[in-house]
């Protein structure tokens, strides 16, 4: 029996992945502001005031997952409908509210649902906004939380809508083993 090319991590529509929560600029005396909320048509929605006032310049909701193996996959692919900013999906390994996170950034086109896909590889370690060359590496074994995030001096209102995010098998051309 052959594996699903990919797995389900959050739709929407079960509550497996509804219990999102913000953490922005404010814990640091910002004064951006976020939330997440399930829309009626079982997506989802990021939206929010990012501000660089008083040193801030991020906003980013998490979630913590239920399934956290995902050694034989290759990557994450959202389906989102965005507003032309730079968003930054991110992973951490543990259920710290600080700590190492692994990023990747995409771009949305404005107004317009988009296949994101983000392979593992392509997440960089980072810490409080700073890029780590020391090695570390994402253990896709243990991925406990997802978040999205945007900064990058992009204020004003923004609102990305999220269909899905799901766990892949296969990114061009890449097989893993395995069920994923």
């Amino acid at each position: 029996m052959r594996a699903e090319p990919e797995k389900i991590i959050c739709d929407f529509a079960s509550p497996v992945c509804l219990d999102w929560y913000s953490v922005d600029d404010d814990v640091m005396g910002g004064m951006s502001g976020s939330y997440f909320r399930r829309n009626a048509d079982n997506t989802g929605s990021f939206c929010g005031v990012l501000s660089v006032e008083n040193s801030g310049g991020f906003a980013s909701v998490r979630t913590f997952l239920v399934h956290r193996d995902f050694l034989d996959c290759t990557g994450i692919r959202l389906r989102v409908k965005g507003d032309g900013r730079q968003y930054s999906f991110r992973i951490r390994n543990d259920e710290k509210f600080d700590g190492i996170v692994y990023k990747q950034d995409f771009v949305t086109i404005k107004d317009e649902w988009t296949d994101v896909t983000l392979p593992f590889s392509g997440f960089k370690p980072a810490f409080r906004g700073r890029t780590l060359d020391d090695g570390t590496t994402l253990n896709r074994s243990n991925i406990v939380q997802i978040g999205i995030l945007v900064s990058k001096k992009q204020t004003g209102a923004f609102c990305l809508v999220i269909d899905r995010i799901s766990a892949v098998r296969s990114i061009e051309g890449f097989q893993s083993e395995g069920v994923c």
